[in-house]
């Protein structure tokens, strides 16, 4: 098993590696001196990140080996694969950016490695695909981007904490070519048509036959053994649950979730190659989009055409009109994850700030709209389609992506069409209270978590890989929501209205660096509280809580200096210029102060350098 002071080694080699690299030029630098009370959020914000650490390293210590492998039964399956192994260090990464310990990726990192060499390991008798191994190259051969995105989110975090790492980066850029076409042994993509041939893909290329609900439930075992997540009694039940699931050939908007892969390797070095092709890709999408009455098409052909030969936009596996028999249910189940399609778009935006990739789905939302009808006194609208309509009928109006959609494009119009929600609230001056709620609520959340740890039974043999998922105790969502002006779209407490997005990046106004460190997150006693976000200014506060040793900060604009710091104004004082996609500012001891940040967004290309490594 591996122990806390091994851990603690491996993250000591981490900030080393970071110490060694070189300095670029200074950031402009801010100096704050005036005393601030200790706020509470700034206290609970440092107790979380410090249960965090500690639930996350008990965690650790207890499901996993000193190798990294999970201690779980391994086995190929959409129920209980590798990518809900992997799974179970979600968020790590990405509390470590926010200032997290350096034990937090260096497990993160373990657990990647070992994930990668167990499922290389274990093989399937009789999936066909899988038989030499459940990963090949270090990726897995075959499955769909549901499950694919489920399996990278935390890799796709990685480039947070460190994008230096050789290791990574070479991953990146290699699983990349899996997908944009410079792996000509795994023909995922076909560049003239602009597609990605199946909705099954991975290190051997594209599933180019129709599924069988084998391929998605693995080899047969005695499902009585073990807590089956999704209710089957019987592994017949459990392939009766993919009875339905083998229109697969041809490109889906779930596949437009790669496009995080591509982003992270376009972010290393701004290399144009990757750049052109999310953007060739997403914008091929748009067109079919318009080509379909401006709804996304859950299908397309092998020959580029809407609808496969059978020519029903809405149709495939996970489409529109997806909507397979549970067998422990015997009731249909309504399963359209068109929805998750939403992460290309807001990776092309990333990018170029280009009102187009949300105004597709603006279209999108008007055109179901348009279908609402009132049901039991109710104005309802579909979530569905099928050969005879629109069906899947829900209160309310579509609302679904359109908090993202706000938060990318920040204008009114599109927080008139977003649900309510309370962090917003809290933004728009209505919520005082929220901060310490819903900081209060995730300590909570990482107590529960820990608790249920202490009181699980069960044993290496006795667990399926996505057996621990819900005592997994990483609670990130209030920390990005305050800390950073951000939002956390892989997870579903962020809004009821919207689908978790598998496998997303760092959407985040700000993010902090520790210069004197030299790594991502803020320093140690140091909080920040993101107060009010507009189109072209950020109010931010920050505070040291020690009362004995300054603390100094880089602050940038966005989660990948995607935005442009015009000026700081500290308080009531002159703004000062910065003009700069980053500055940094020194807190004495127990000061803090509030800062107007004037930027412009979305206007430098996305990348993962840590500021004094830009020029």
């Amino acid at each position: 098993m591996t122990t806390r002071r091994s851990i603690l080694a491996g993250a000591s080699a981490l900030v080393f590696a970071a110490l060694a690299r070189p300095a670029a030029a200074a950031a402009p630098t801010l100096t704050v001196s005036t005393p601030m009370a200790p706020p509470e959020w700034a206290l609970l914000e440092r107790e979380l990140l410090k249960a965090n650490e500690e639930a996350c390293t008990a965690f650790f210590e207890r499901y996993f080996d000193e190798r990294g492998y999970l201690l779980a039964f391994a086995r190929w399956g959409a129920n209980d694969g590798p990518d809900d192994a992997i799974e179970n260090v979600n968020d790590w990464p990405t509390l470590h950016a926010l200032g997290g310990d350096d034990r937090l990726v260096t497990m993160a990192k373990k657990a990647f490695e070992g994930n990668v060499r167990q499922y290389t390991e274990a093989k399937t008798k009789d999936v066909p695909f899988a038989r030499d191994g459940m990963y090949f190259k270090e990726f897995p051969v075959m499955s769909d981007w549901q499950h694919l995105s489920e399996g990278l989110s935390m890799f796709n975090l990685l480039g947070l904490s460190d994008p230096y790492d050789v290791r990574y980066r070479d991953r990146v850029k290699r699983f990349s070519g899996f997908y944009t076409g410079e792996d000509p042994s795994t023909p995922n993509y076909d560049p003239k048509l602009k597609i990605i041939r199946s909705m099954i893909t991975g290190s051997k290329g594209p599933m180019l036959r129709k599924a069988t609900p084998l391929d998605w439930a693995g080899d047969p075992f005695d499902v009585t053994h073990y807590f089956m997540e999704h209710g089957e009694s019987s592994y017949q039940e459990t392939l009766d649950h993919y009875a339905d699931y083998g229109d697969v050939v041809g490109d889906a908007p779930l596949n437009l979730q790669s496009t995080s892969l591509v982003m992270n390797a376009y972010m290393l070095d701004q290399e144009p190659k990757y750049r052109d092709w999310i953007l060739g890709y997403v914008d091929a999408w748009i067109d079919r989009a318009k080509a379909n009455g401006d709804i996304i098409p859950s299908k397309v052909g092998l020959d580029g055409k809407i609808g496969g030969p059978k020519g029903q936009w809405w149709s495939g596996t996970y489409g529109w009109g997806f909507s397979p028999i549970a067998p422990h249910t015997g009731k249909r189940e309504d399963r359209n994850r068109t929805p998750r399609a939403v992460v290309g778009f807001l990776n092309a935006y990333l990018l170029t700030g280009d009102d187009k990739y949300l105004d597709v789905w603006r279209r999108q939302n008007d055109v179901i709209n348009g279908q609402k009808k009132t049901i039991d006194g109710k104005v309802s609208a579909p979530r569905m389609y099928g050969s005879k309509g629109w069906y899947g009928y829900a209160p309310g109006e579509y609302r679904l992506n359109n908090l993202e959609i706000w938060y990318m494009s920040q204008k009114a119009s599109d927080r008139a069409r977003a649900p309510d929600h309370p962090w917003v609230d809290f933004l728009e001056g209505k919520n005082d209270g929220f901060p310490a709620k819903a900081l209060r609520a995730d300590i909570e959340k990482v107590r529960a978590r820990a608790q249920l740890q202490r009181e699980d039974k069960t044993t290496s043999d006795t667990r399926l890989a996505d057996a621990t998922l819900d005592i997994t105790p990483a609670h990130v969502t209030a920390l990005i929501h305050l800390m950073e002006g951000g939002i956390n779209i892989a997870r579903p407490a962020w809004s009821p209205s919207s689908p978790p997005q598998g496998g997303a990046l760092h959407y985040a106004r700000l993010r902090y660096f520790d210069p004197e460190r030299r790594r991502a997150g803020v320093p140690l006693d140091v909080g920040a509280l993101v107060e009010k976000l507009t189109d072209d200014e950020t109010v931010v506060s920050l505070v040291n809580l020690s009362q004995v040793a300054s603390r100094t900060v880089t602050v940038q604009g966005g989660a990948y200096a995607e935005h442009q710091i015009l000026s700081a104004a500290i308080g009531e004082g002159p703004a000062k210029a910065v003009d700069a996609s980053a500055f940094t500012i020194r807190l004495a001891p127990g000061a803090g102060a509030r800062l107007t940040l004037k930027m412009k967004r979305h206007v430098n290309a996305p990348t993962l350098n840590f500021p004094w490594d830009r020029a």
